[in-house]
């Protein structure tokens, strides 16, 4: 006669099943569960740096702020609804209009008025230059993307 339960194969389901999870790389599901838009802060002696990746955007399509601390990253645009040419037509359109969206919260109080933007190769690189302890901050400023 056995010495099994009935709650023995269960709790050999549940030992596997934990196993498992924590083997799974939870990157992906993160990256999905946010609104698109993946960053690198890093903080400096006198800067804060933001990284952003916006692929396939152009620069008039982001809209940088910064406001009380915190910058806010958005990203549009619009592809064009061609039809095609005279030899076909779509099957499929998926690439009709992107939105990206992410306000990260600044680890330093920084100079609003001095922060500014560049964008390359489908990074966006926001420098803010932060204020010392001697220094007053300022109102929100609206941060031009080169």
């Amino acid at each position: 006669m056995s010495n099994m339960t009935p709650f023995d194969d269960m709790n050999r389901m549940f030992d596997r099943m934990s196993r498992n999870v924590g083997r799974m790389d939870l990157g992906e599901f993160d990256r999905m569960r946010r609104s698109g838009v993946d960053v690198d802060v890093a903080e400096y002696d006198d800067e804060v740096a933001v990284m952003a990746d916006l692929p396939g955007f152009e620069t008039e399509d982001i809209d940088l702020t910064v406001r009380d601390g915190v910058l806010s990253i958005r990203a549009e645009r619009e592809i064009s609804r061609d039809e095609g040419d005279d030899a076909g037509a779509y099957l499929r359109r998926e690439r009709r209009s992107e939105s990206m969206r992410r306000s990260i919260t600044l680890p330093a109080e920084i100079h609003e008025d001095d922060a500014s933007a560049t964008y390359a190769n489908g990074v966006l690189t926001v420098t803010l230059p932060k204020v010392h302890a001697d220094e007053e901050g300022d109102e929100g400023h609206r941060i031009d993307v080169n």
